[in-house]
């Protein structure tokens, strides 16, 4: 019976990368919420969600983008708990929020919601990339070391 104990309770544990990272995206995202909210406004906030409720392609964005915090929040989840689906639906929706940005920030899509600023493309390459980084960090947790690639594989 402790064998059978023992064996369970090693296949339940989740790896230090695999749980930081996954408390890393809720963390940053929930964070992030809170911050904006702060630094906007309860008017500044209606007023956003206003505007972008103008036209049909805000609207569809500004959707997408609360969908795809609420993905991210759901595969921070299920990563936690082992599923590899979670960890490639991750690196989907940031491929995705980066190609977006980029051509966002480039001016190559409208609309310009979640665009960054600057004075030339490369300074608006290196504004987006850093902005990036701390979801670059957390797939790295996700994907390099070796604890965290044998605890996706091994179901």
């Amino acid at each position: 019976m402790s064998e059978t104990l023992k064996h369970t309770a090693s296949l339940s544990t989740t790896p230090v990368p695999v749980m930081v990272a996954g408390v890393a995206i809720i963390a940053t995202r929930c964070l992030s919420v809170l911050m904006l909210a702060n630094e906007l406004g309860y008017a500044e906030i209606v007023n956003f969600v206003h505007r972008s409720a103008q036209a049909w392609d805000s609207t569809l964005i500004f959707i997408a983008s609360q969908m795809i915090f609420f993905i991210e929040l759901r595969c921070a989840i299920i990563l936690m708990r082992g599923a590899n689906r979670g960890r490639w639906g991750y690196v989907a929706t940031q491929a995705l929020v980066l190609g977006y940005m980029l051509m966002a920030s480039m001016g190559w899509i409208y609309p310009e919601i979640f665009s960054i600023g600057g004075e030339n493309s490369t300074q608006v390459i290196h504004h987006t990339l850093l902005q990036k980084l701390p979801d670059a960090l957390v797939l790295l947790l996700l994907f390099v070391p070796a604890s965290s690639r044998a605890f996706f594989q091994r179901r």
